[in-house]
């Protein structure tokens, strides 16, 4: 045996010396980690640059990503992940606390900071509109339980293409190749970059089947599922559930096109304009003289469904259906047609002119100076001076966090769903930084862990 070796083995070896331990295994990690930042720091430098934060429920705590965006010195534009943290919700104050603690860590300084994205950190909150946050609610919660079990869901298979055959021998349903193909309900937002009007109009499509597959576990099923499976049921067929089901779906058929242009790589930039303002002039139109037309849409899929549906012009009631706790007297259609259509289409045209502000506007116009038709008829010298100067840094790629929440989806998984979140922070960061990685000097780790703290065996 090498004499070097025999001296610190076996019998030689000082007392719970434990190097290999997850203990040190974390400090080393943590080590590399903070090097890897300290190089995107320096990276950075006094640029100017953007961050996009992206939050996500996994494994039921709430991730929030932040991704640096800047031009670094020889002018090329960089996309750093930078840190994942654990947030106890995605308000905005909960936010701007820890991102604010992040940038004050690294002495990266607000003034410096000339943009910011948010994708999932504000997705589908609904604010200010609880009827819609509680349907979204029971969605989620009708797909997951439909959809969590391969028995349940080979069930609804089985019910949809029953269905499909009757449908097909009434002549009530297109034969057309491909037309019918049995199809399953959709997650809410399975896609992050996608819309959820996959989900709903899945749900739509498969209402009937859905509400079969329930009855049919109520009847049949095992005892500790037929209450979860009556609960659901029963949301599913309360007139609330329906109404918004049926209102989003005619709200987000209005907005998809625009969803869908605005996420193509080679979109004109005059063209987005005319979509985005097409958009807003059909959520005008429904919102003003839609009603008549969808609350006979609501009608048809209630009583197709047996769905009890309220006499539009009755007084509203809510909580015990005790009108008298009602002061003043609103009837079905005021609160159906105000305090939901009215509202959710009022916060949906507030969205669409909060994320194309002024400054937004101005960058797609100023941008449409490079599209090459006509050779570059439109280009001109003062405007593209004046898009490096102001939005040069700000145009965020979504696939960065998602890269980063897609390695999250890697390291913390089911078996191992328990990582601290410091180990899964430095874990994410070796992992989606391969390239400054790899520049650490391990000599510099090894003098770094040795100082770190009192150590049984000296490396130098």
């Amino acid at each position: 045996m090498n004499v070097e070796v025999d001296k610190v083995v076996l019998q030689n070896t000082p007392g719970n010396a434990k190097y290999t331990s997850p203990i040190i295994q974390k400090q080393i990690l943590n080590i590399l980690g903070n090097k890897v930042r300290t190089k995107i720091r320096e990276e950075v430098g006094d640029a100017k640059f953007c961050i996009l934060v992206d939050a996500v429920d996994v494994f039921g705590m709430e991730q929030m990503a932040i991704i640096l965006r800047f031009v670094d010195c020889e002018g090329f534009i960089r996309e750093r992940f930078f840190k994942v943290i654990s947030v106890l919700n995605t308000c905005s104050r909960t936010l701007k606390n820890e991102i604010s603690k992040v940038l004050a860590q690294y002495d990266l300084h607000v003034i410096n900071m000339r943009g910011q994205g948010y994708d999932g950190a504000s997705n589908m909150r609904a604010k200010g509109v609880y009827d819609i946050w509680q349907f979204f609610s029971t969605l989620s919660l009708i797909v997951n339980f439909v959809d969590s079990s391969a028995k349940r869901h080979s069930a609804l298979k089985a019910i949809r293409k029953e269905e499909i055959e009757d449908l097909v021998a009434a002549g009530r349903l297109e034969t057309s190749k491909g037309a019918n193909h049995t199809s399953t309900l959709q997650q809410a937002g399975a896609a992050r970059w996608g819309s959820h009007i996959r989900s709903i109009s899945s749900l739509i499509k498969l209402f009937q089947a859905t509400q079969m597959t329930l009855d049919d576990l109520v009847a049949n099923g095992p005892n500790k599922l037929q209450g979860e499976a009556k609960s659901v049921g029963k949301a599913m067929k309360h007139f609330d559930f329906v109404y918004c089901l049926l209102l989003m779906h005619d709200i987000m058929k209005i907005t998809e096109f625009l969803c869908q242009s605005l996420q193509k790589q080679a979109i004109d930039i005059l063209n987005a304009l005319n979509f985005l303002s097409i958009t807003k002039s059909k959520l005008q139109e429904m919102r003003d003289d839609g009603w008549d037309d969808f609350i006979a849409r609501v009608k048809s899929f209630c009583d197709k469904h047996n769905i009890d549906m309220p006499d539009m012009s009755d007084r509203y009631m809510e909580g015990t259906s005790r009108s008298c706790q009602e002061r003043d007297f609103i009837t079905n259609e005021d609160y159906y047609r105000v305090n939901i259509l009215n509202a959710i289409i009022d916060f949906q045209l507030a969205e669409l002119d909060s994320r194309f502000s002024e400054q937004s506007l101005e960058l797609l116009i100023l941008s449409a100076t490079f599209d090459p038709r006509d050779n570059f008829q439109s280009f001109k010298i003062v405007d593209v001076c004046n898009l490096a100067l102001k939005f040069y840094p700000l145009d965020f790629e979504s696939t960065t966090t998602e890269r980063a929440f897609s390695s999250m989806n890697i390291i913390r998984n089911k078996l191992r769903n328990k990582i601290e979140d410091e180990f899964l922070d430095d874990l994410m960061l070796l992992y989606i930084e391969k390239e400054f990685a790899d520049q650490i000097d391990n000599d510099s780790v090894i003098a770094e862990f040795e100082i770190s703290g009192h150590r049984r065996v000296r490396f130098s």
